[in-house]
């Protein structure tokens, strides 16, 4: 009786022990890893370094169980082919913004930047706690991705210019690499615009196949050496007040997690979305005095006429876009609706302080 309370005993012992230890068996099972394909140049400061950031972060919070490699634009795919990539799962991840796909998804112009629309902490705010980031998981749906806010350049410059701009009238053929929906209001002034990848913006504004070129502020623009390209810096980023940068992931992929690794993946894009945005805050003002002061860069505001034609010409490529189909319609009345209440928030709070302080 006691030999077989003995082995009983012990049987259920092993049990239980066998259940405690079940755990620990999940975590060290075969590691996962990933691909991230990026529209940025290999460790890039800011926009290439965030995107390294973010899988470093993925495998840390994990302990290693989901490793992530990060390639920079044409080390495996080219720069503007990140979304296919990443769709058809070649790459698990990718790094970029969405207005790079507006040939494929027009309005997913809406969730990078709007021209004079929402800045960083808006575009947050919409699509955190406004319905922005659920609408544009439905927008990326048929294509087998989801996507996550990565990254924030805050209001960018309007670029470099190779000639002065003093009137509507020195936009009319001007040649300017600048994406999106700005691209689209520069053609209506009368301008050119190209869309490049970031590696290329050097080369063609030094040989003159472009005449100007945006790309994102004074301390992204200083590691890529534009003013050795251009003579004028001018702002304000009209066209960029506030561009979100994605973390696109294939669905697949995401859904094959186990749940606590979704939630990591999910909260690395969250932190890096915010910590880019607070490092171009850090560092922009400084990189602008190197290039003024030590570059002699001449640095100019937009005439005021320029800016009037500009935004008027902004808001109809906007309207144009929301009544190109349903979905379009959906997310300019969220992003719309939210905008013109958050507007009017700053404008007794952010905006009032900025002009007194």
């Amino acid at each position: 009786m006691k030999r077989r309370d003995f082995i009983k005993q012990a049987s259920i012992g092993a049990v239980a022990a066998s259940s405690v230890a079940a755990p620990a068996i999940v975590h060290a099972g075969k590691k996962i890893r990933w691909k991230m394909v990026t529209t940025w140049p290999k460790n890039f400061p800011v926009l290439g370094t965030g995107a390294n950031e973010l899988a470093k972060l993925i495998t840390k919070m994990s302990d290693g169980r989901i490793k992530v490699k990060v390639y920079g634009a044409g080390e495996l795919i080219p720069a503007f082919e990140v979304f296919d990539a990443v769709s058809r799962g070649t790459a698990q991840m990718g790094h970029g913004s969405a207005y790079y796909w507006k040939g494929k998804i027009e309005e997913a112009q809406f969730f990078s930047t709007v021209p004079f629309g929402m800045n960083a902490q808006e575009m947050n705010a919409w699509l955190y706690y406004g319905g922005g980031l659920d609408l544009w998981k439905q927008t990326y749906e048929p294509f087998g991705v989801m996507p996550a806010a990565a990254g924030n350049t805050n209001v960018q410059m309007a670029g470099w210019f190779n000639k002065q701009i003093n009137s509507t009238k020195d936009l009319q053929g001007l040649k300017m690499r600048i994406p999106g929906l700005g691209g689209e209001v520069l053609k209506r002034a009368g301008g050119t615009p190209v869309n490049l990848p970031g590696g290329e913006l050097f080369t063609a504004l030094k040989t003159g196949a472009i005449d100007a070129t945006e790309w994102v502020g004074p301390y992204n623009d200083l590691a890529f050496g534009l003013h050795k390209a251009a003579k004028y810096y001018y702002y304000p980023g009209w066209h960029e007040p506030g561009t979100t940068l994605e973390a696109i992931i294939n669905k697949k992929a995401f859904n094959a997690l186990p749940k606590d690794l979704q939630i990591i993946v999910e909260n690395a894009c969250k932190v890096v979305n915010q910590d880019m945005s607070l490092e171009f805050t850090a560092k922009n003002n400084a990189a602008l005095q190197t290039l003024q002061q030590k570059h002699n860069v001449d640095v100019r505001k937009l005439p005021d006429d320029v800016l009037a034609k500009l935004k008027a010409l902004s808001h109809e490529v906007v309207l144009e876009l929301a009544g190109k189909n349903p979905a379009a319609k959906k997310i300019y009345d969220s992003y719309n609706g939210f905008y013109t209440q958050v507007a009017a928030w700053h404008d007794i709070s952010e905006k009032i302080y900025f002009n007194v302080r």
